[in-house]
């Protein structure tokens, strides 16, 4: 029941809506057993990992009904907070809408040394946000027009951890956020209602290496960031947590009401990154994301929408790439790419353009209309083929749904 009185029919991971949060470790070997007790086809993507493509949980690795999906891989990156959703081809929007999605949460021997909260569930919370629309019946209301389908579902009802109108007790100390945008296609820029100042202590994919303070944090789907915010002079009083993009919808209450138990204090320094050198890069791979067949066509990558069957680039083993990542259209797109970290380099032709806040390791990253952004990445240690590829796509998802999608390998470098 999202809304009293009224049963709210879902999806969920072992639980009715959504699934646990995962904490696993840098060097780790996990095995899951994944089974599909829906009556229709899924799938579970590991969104942030780095790990090999038959192990991705992308639309090529699917849970049949009533079938066992066994991945099994090593943990192998920076402590961090990433998430796993459907990744079901022409699906993912509808699966995930209904509650197919968690967070898993890496860490490693710099998260332990660092004085940061880390308490679970007393100064250290996974914050999953998401919007969601009800049908007088209290079902959702999945794309009931064709603006939802052409801009991506937005909601009108906000939850976090499957929570409408959720709140917190808090200690009087520094308390650390991991927040996922998991809303379908909503970004949302997020301050206190007090307009305090936080710490950005982590992009997607690591730590940042130092703390950044902000007042607000833009998030598009899929985008995730961890936050401290000192509460340790607010002992008695109430702030929320609000949206500036929905005329500051309160999305969480924070009631100091508890005595602190201990005492953090975020470091000056967090971890020193190893960033990727632009100018060792081999060649410039363009990504144009727009649409084909007119207004009411389909989305697509670089003039083509997904095919299942087709590979769109090959990448090579440990070579520097810079990709150009251009949107052509009138609305907000992102890009997101599996099995990988990038930086942001540029924005608009100037790397004075790139925000703050997206500066370190990032997955995903936003492109407001006829915007551009350069980034460097390269692929380490899996090569994969045809049978196994890689995705990238807006992570808006009924806009991957709709063939803002392509695939790519990854091949050993030539002997």
């Amino acid at each position: 029941e999202f809304i009293a009185g009224l049963s709210t029919p879902t999806f969920g991971i072992n639980s009715s809506y959504l699934g646990p949060v995962i904490k696993v470790r840098n060097g780790e070997n996990l095995n899951f057993n994944v089974r599909n007790n829906l009556n229709e086809t899924a799938t579970l993507h590991w969104h942030g990992m780095h790990l090999p493509g038959n192990m991705d949980g992308g639309p090529h690795q699917e849970i049949l009904s009533g079938d066992l999906w066994q991945p099994s891989f090593t943990v192998n990156q920076h402590a961090c907070t990433n998430w796993f959703h459907a990744h079901t081809h022409n699906k993912t929007g509808e699966q995930v809408y209904r509650g197919l999605a968690g967070m898993i949460i890496v860490e490693d021997t710099d998260s332990d040394r660092l004085d940061l909260p880390k308490t679970w569930a007393e100064d250290d919370f996974p914050l999953i946000i998401q919007d969601r629309k009800f049908n007088s019946n209290g079902s959702f209301s999945y794309l009931p027009s064709r603006r939802d389908e052409m801009h991506g579902m937005m909601g009108d009802t906000f939850m976090i951890n499957g929570t409408v109108n959720p709140y917190l007790d808090l200690p009087n100390k520094e308390v650390r956020f991991r927040i996922l945008n998991g809303s379908n296609a909503r970004v949302y820029q997020l301050h206190l209602s007090n307009g305090a100042t936080f710490k950005q202590i982590a992009t997607d994919n690591a730590f940042r290496e130092t703390p950044l303070n902000l007042t607000s944090i833009t998030l598009s789907p899929a985008e995730r960031a961890e936050i401290v915010v000192d509460l340790s002079t607010l002992q008695g009083q109430t702030l929320t947590l609000q949206d500036a993009n929905n005329g500051n919808t309160p999305l969480l209450t924070l009631n100091i009401n508890k005595a602190a138990s201990s005492v953090t204090r975020v470091p000056a320094q967090l971890i020193n990154l190893t960033p990727l050198d632009p100018t060792a890069a081999v060649r410039t791979r363009p990504f144009v994301l727009g649409r084909i067949g007119g207004m009411n066509g389909s989305f697509a990558i670089n003039g083509v929408s997904m095919n299942m069957n087709r590979i769109d680039h090959d990448m090579t083993l440990n070579e520097v790439e810079i990709w150009e990542i251009s949107n052509t259209m009138g609305m907000t797109h992102n890009f997101h790419s599996h099995a990988t970290h990038f930086q942001i380099i540029e924005r608009n032709g100037s790397a004075n353009n790139v925000a703050d806040y997206e500066k370190g390791y990032k997955d995903t990253v936003i492109l407001p209309p006829n915007e551009r952004v350069k980034v460097v990445v390269k692929m380490t240690d899996y090569s994969t083929d045809a049978t196994a590829p890689y995705m990238f796509h807006c992570h808006i998802l009924e806009h991957e749904d709709r063939g803002m999608m392509g695939q790519f390998t990854v091949s050993q470098p030539p002997a």
